[in-house]
């Protein structure tokens, strides 16, 4: 352990006391972080490259000085393990750490704050002491709803990414339930996995890793195997799954800025196809992916010569249709009006645009904005059965909701009701303190009298309206 007495030393003294106590968590081994344990934390997981972990700390230089403290401002710290967001010294020191666990770090400058030190607070070339509590960690999420989840075990090289389009090799190991289900080095194309039976979630992990990357991925059912699960590898539906993914290689495709105008058009057709294709075999999320590439390509082109600018316009078009029908499948109904917005923008009478932004309105029970889209549609299609059918629905809906509203009402004229007429009976009883009360307090009783009429008339008012 370490005591105040270890902080009293210079530098040279204090690392010949904490390497005596401790062990050096740097991976070249150069004393830049000598660790000293305090309290042992639980045995089992440590965090890894990229998750979340929560601490508290207590910085000092080496003559005992604080510096800084969460725990004085009651407040625990969160950053991303390995990716730079502090000091070094924590970057490498959290990595050995167990949750719970309670230690003592010695830094170097190299692994603190440096030639530099921190004004007002930290000397230039400042050796300093953290001690540290390792809350909690958790892996880092890739997806807004918490579907994919990684934890990286073996960072890779370079800074560099796969892109979408790029052409990757990796070595898989797929596992549910503790059993391994799969092991292989497969080679797929970014957003096209799922032409090697690859779930959806390793494709969306791709554009993250770095080459000699190895990371697990915790994948909910709707970026696994969803809610058919996996017969050939005995996985039911909805089941969670588990991927050890490991980079080996990879090579970008152009990115757009790389293309010129004909390369994205040609490219179009062929993404186009691509979607449809996973669209028919109910593969929506993949089918969203091939469609956004189209609009990446060609949202920003303008094209030369109204033919060109027609395509550019029609593909546009196409794109947008095809996604608000994949977020109607997936029940994402707010995006399905964005979509439809794109393209009404481009052609204010596109009927499959009203039509399916209605069906979208209609289901977030916005039924009058709804009825208001169906009957843009007869108007420019009136032979459009589909559309007068959804009008009806739309109109015996805003009729159940008025009937409803109705007997809300209703019911509060009702009480309202029953409440005036306890006030007039006034039931005070025998009990002569209370009538004395009441009679000291008339002007009182009767405000009160006149705001319960004026709730009965207001509500009375409201019920007419819906009658």
């Amino acid at each position: 352990m370490t005591t105040d007495q270890d902080l009293s030393l210079d530098g040279k003294s204090a690392t010949a006391r904490f390497a005596a106590k401790g062990i050096d968590v740097t991976p070249c081994k150069d004393q830049g972080v000598i660790k000293v344990v305090k309290r042992p934390g639980v045995e089992g997981d440590r965090p890894m490259i990229g998750d979340r972990v929560t601490v508290h700390y207590t910085g000092k230089l080496v003559n005992g000085k604080k510096f800084d403290c969460s725990r004085e401002r009651k407040e625990p710290f969160s950053f991303n393990l390995g990716k730079g967001q502090v000091l070094k010294a924590w970057d490498v020191g959290v990595l050995s750490m167990q949750r719970g666990e309670v230690c003592t770090f010695l830094c170097k400058p190299e692994y603190a704050y440096g030639c530099a030190g921190n004004p007002d607070k930290i000397p230039p070339n400042s050796l300093v002491v953290f001690e540290m509590e390792l809350l909690k960690f958790e892996g880092e999420t890739l997806t807004d709803d918490g579907g994919i989840v990684r934890r990286i075990k073996l960072k890779g090289d370079g800074y560099t990414n796969p892109n979408d389009g790029a052409s990757v090799d990796v070595h898989l190991e797929g596992s549910c339930d503790g059993r391994l289900f799969e092991s292989r080095d497969v080679s797929f194309i970014v957003g096209e996995a799922e032409d090697k039976g690859i779930p959806l979630g390793v494709d969306r992990a791709m554009d993250k890793m770095q080459k000699g990357e190895c990371c697990v991925l915790h994948l909910k059912p709707k970026y696994g195997f969803g809610s058919e699960g996996k017969p050939e590898y005995k996985i039911g539906p909805d089941k969670n799954i588990t991927y050890e993914v490991t980079l080996k290689d990879f090579k970008k495709a152009k990115e757009t800025w790389e293309m010129d105008l004909m390369e994205k058009l040609d490219l179009a057709d062929a993404v186009k196809n691509k979607g449809n294709q996973y669209f028919k075999a109910g593969r929506y999320q993949q089918a969203i992916v091939q469609y956004h590439r189209i609009i990446t390509w060609l949202e920003m082109e303008c094209g030369t010569g109204i033919e060109q600018q027609k395509r550019i316009q029609d593909y546009e078009i196409t794109a947008h249709l095809n996604l608000a029908l994949c977020f109607l499948r997936t029940k994402e109904f707010s995006l399905v009006v964005d979509n439809c917005n794109k393209v009404i923008e481009l052609d204010e009478c596109n009927e499959k645009a009203l039509y399916r932004r209605g069906e979208a309105r209609l289901l977030r029970n916005e039924f009058t904005l709804a009825m208001a889209d169906f009957q843009q549609v007869l108007q420019v299609n009136p032979t459009n059965r589909a559309a007068r059918a959804q009008i009806s629905i739309c109109q015996s809906k805003i009729k159940e909701h008025h009937e409803q509203d109705k007997k809300t009402y209703a019911n509060m004229f009702q009480k309202f009701a029953e409440r005036d007429t306890k006030v007039r009976k006034h039931p005070f009883g025998k009990n002569a303190n209370k009538l004395r009360f009441i009679h000291t307090h008339t002007h009182t009783h009767t405000h009160t009298h006149k705001k319960l009429i004026y709730n009965v008339t207001s509500c009375c008012m409201a019920l007419l309206f819906f009658l």
